[in-house]
């Protein structure tokens, strides 16, 4: 997205969605969401945690007409909470790193537990699960939708989720860089760390070695960021 008007309606689009980044609507997350929308990609019907009155805003700033959800991805209902079998759990960490909010905490085979307050109700964690230890536990039974969502927890999961990014975005790249790191120091001497004598067998090895430096070069470049947005939130 590059014209300026589909950015700023992006921008009010995402705004108006919930933040559980549940990715129900068929997007990675709700800014993914948000920008299809306004490029007109995307209808305005595809986020149940946001529920009617959410279809309404997106209405509003869309200036198209409001419309039932698409059953197709789901329905409203109230907020859900994400709870672990604490006697199951066998600390694989796999919720945790799909969790887009960072609301899960543990260790490697250790037991993991939800901060109940930075659940989104986004469901991610139950597929991963392997031995099936999560389930989601309704906490508004009186409430669905937006009338289950405050803008502020809106506000708040938009913020852990762009930490999130941020953090990924970074293990990633350090990933990147210790391995480019290991791959430059076997091409500056090649021929002792190979067991080969052919001088073609060993420069073609070098022109591998060299492409997947130049992609790592490319990925460091593309995703630098070298601050996270508003500061770690703890």
């Amino acid at each position: 997205m590059h014209d300026t008007a589909v950015i700023s309606l992006a921008d009010r689009l995402n705004a108006a969605l919930p933040q559980t980044q549940c990715t129900r609507c068929g997007y990675p997350d709700c800014r993914g969401y948000a920008e299809a929308m306004a490029s007109g990609e995307a209808d305005i019907d595809r986020c149940p945690p946001g529920g009617a009155e959410g279809v309404a805003r997106l209405a509003a700033i869309t200036g198209r007409p409001a419309k039932p959800l698409d059953p197709s991805r789901g329905s409203e209902g109230p907020r859900a909470l994400a709870v672990i079998d604490e006697a199951w759990c066998i600390g694989c960490t796999l919720c945790i790193k799909a969790c887009p909010v960072d609301c899960i905490v543990g260790a490697s085979k250790r037991m993991h537990t939800v901060i109940d307050a930075r659940c989104t109700g986004c469901e991610l964690c139950v597929p991963v699960c392997p031995v099936d230890c999560i389930a989601m536990v309704p906490v508004t039974a009186d409430r669905i939708g937006w009338a289950a969502w405050s803008l502020a927890q809106a506000e708040e999961a938009r913020e852990r989720y762009a930490f999130h990014r941020f953090r990924v975005d970074r293990a990633a790249r350090e990933h990147d860089e210790a391995l480019a790191a290991k791959a430059a120091a076997k091409l500056a001497d090649l021929p002792a760390h190979t067991q080969h004598t052919d001088p073609a067998v060993i420069e073609r090895k070098r022109a591998v070695i060299e492409a997947a430096l130049a992609r790592a070069r490319a990925r460091r470049e593309a995703s630098a960021d070298p601050k996270p947005p508003h500061g770690d939130p703890g």
